[in-house]
């Protein structure tokens, strides 16, 4: 996909010198989480009574973006002021990442640790037998937040010139800039109707909150409202700077990285300004967000990181997790396949709701979602408010979506346009469905569809 293209020059800032350079940068940052802050966020759409209603029972563990904003905004002008990432030559870059993922990898090992230590009831003195473990933690988050501007400025700048040239720039600036930071996420409250499968709140509550403390919420929210709720963990939000969650995993990443660039993108355009108007658009947007921020991450990956995509491609050559450890017989079962597992299990839960058969449709997510957990798939609860979100994340035939129209023709679209580019810039000015319906069969006129 990347043969053959015609090398792009540089972004016209790299030739401003340093001072001015860095100057230059420090107002960008600063004008666009101006903008970006009045815009906000798709986890935090326009308040309506009824999510009002929802956060009655939220407001004592909804997550802070004021306070975390602010603190991005802090890292990304620090890294500006200095100059990164280009007072590193190309090998220096790379190393700042792959040296970011590593202690990244031991923070997680170390907070691993912690836990299973203070759940280990034969850990009496609890403090005094992770006295060392936490004093190495502190050490290694203290070296994580010190690579931290490195890292997330070389990732910014590698993704900037993938874009740049697929065409998605403004004199040769992504606009928005590429601004993200790692960190820890909040989780998502989602709420559905129980009659039909609709999100109609998505409310981020703290980074800590525990999974008693999630079923607790949920069955409050349920009773109060007579709604299904459920909360989930998310991997990147679309505020700006972006929020992406820690991992060791740089293709997901850098994927993530992407995926919330291009929500950015959309909500200078009316696909994303108008998000919360439609479950469709929504979809929409979510859709094209999955399928650009995989291409420019898969590109990025092939231009800067071509050793690591033989892994990412081949999964056999990753550690696999308890459940992939083959036992006897293992291999005289059927494959469980999840994606279509998911699928028949949506289409018959949209029936069921359209007959107004509500407590069976529950009955039978239930029962459904044993037969997940028996093959290895850790799903606390599958209802009415799991389809609601997962459902919007249609770029894979198949999955949550079950047969909405809407990604299928998202993804054709996509397959029927000659670039990135092109598809970007069609999909983001429409306001409706119909209008995407339009589009895709006049461009498949006298032809057959790639779906």
């Amino acid at each position: 996909m990347s043969a053959g293209r015609a090398k792009v020059p540089a972004p016209p800032f790299v030739i401003i010198p340093g001072v001015f350079h860095r100057i230059l940068r420090a107002f960008e940052i600063f004008l666009a989480y101006v903008v970006f802050a009045a815009l906000f966020t798709y986890s935090n759409p326009p308040l309506t009574d009824r999510i009002e209603r929802v956060r009655a029972f939220t407001r004592e563990r909804e997550f802070n973006y004021i306070s975390w904003t602010l603190e991005a905004a802090r890292v990304k002008l620090q890294a500006a002021s200095i100059g990164l990432p280009h007072i590193l030559d190309r090998a220096g870059q790379k190393r700042a990442v792959m040296d970011y993922l590593q202690i990244t990898q031991r923070a997680l090992e170390l907070e691993y640790a912690l836990e299973q230590a203070y759940a280990d009831a034969a850990v009496v003195e609890k403090e005094k037998a992770t006295e060392g473990l936490r004093l190495e933690l502190r050490s290694v988050l203290d070296r994580q937040r010190s690579l931290t501007p490195f890292a997330e400025s070389v990732l910014q700048e590698q993704i900037s010139v993938v874009l740049s040239e697929l065409g998605l720039t403004v004199l040769g600036q992504p606009l928005p800039s590429v601004f993200f930071h790692s960190t820890p996420l909040p989780y998502a409250l989602i709420v559905s109707p129980r009659e039909k499968i609709e999100q109609i709140a998505n409310i981020s509550v703290d980074t800590d909150i525990t999974v008693d403390e999630q079923a607790a919420l949920e069955g409050r929210v349920d009773q109060g409202l007579e709604v299904s709720s459920l909360v989930v963990p998310i991997g990147g939000v679309g505020v700006y700077p972006t929020m992406v969650q820690q991992t060791t995993n740089l293709s997901w990443m850098i994927n993530t990285i992407s995926h919330e660039w291009i929500h950015n993108y959309l909500t200078l355009r009316p696909l994303g300004i108008y998000y919360v108007d439609s479950p469709e658009l929504r979809t929409m947007n979510e859709t094209t967000a999955s399928i650009a921020g995989d291409e420019i991450g898969n590109l990025v990956m092939e231009r800067y990181y071509p050793e690591l995509v033989y892994v990412v491609n081949n999964p056999s050559q990753l550690i696999s997790d308890g459940f992939d450890h083959p036992e006897p017989g293992d291999f005289l079962r059927p494959v469980f396949d999840f994606r279509a597992e998911m699928h028949e299990t949506r289409v018959t839960v949209d029936s069921l709701l359209e007959e107004g058969n509500i407590e069976q449709a529950e009955a039978y997510m239930e029962s459904r979602r044993s037969i997940f957990l028996k093959n290895g798939f850790l799903l606390r609860k599958i209802n009415q408010a799991y389809f609601a979100f997962y459902g919007a994340y249609a770029d894979v035939p198949g999955g949550a979506a079950g047969e909405d129209p809407v990604g299928p023709a998202v993804r054709s679209l996509r397959a029927q346009s000659d670039s990135l580019a092109e598809f970007l810039h069609t999909i983001s000015w429409m306001t409706s469905f119909e209008q995407l319906e339009q589009a895709v069969g006049n461009l498949g006129h006298g032809g057959e569809s790639n779906e």
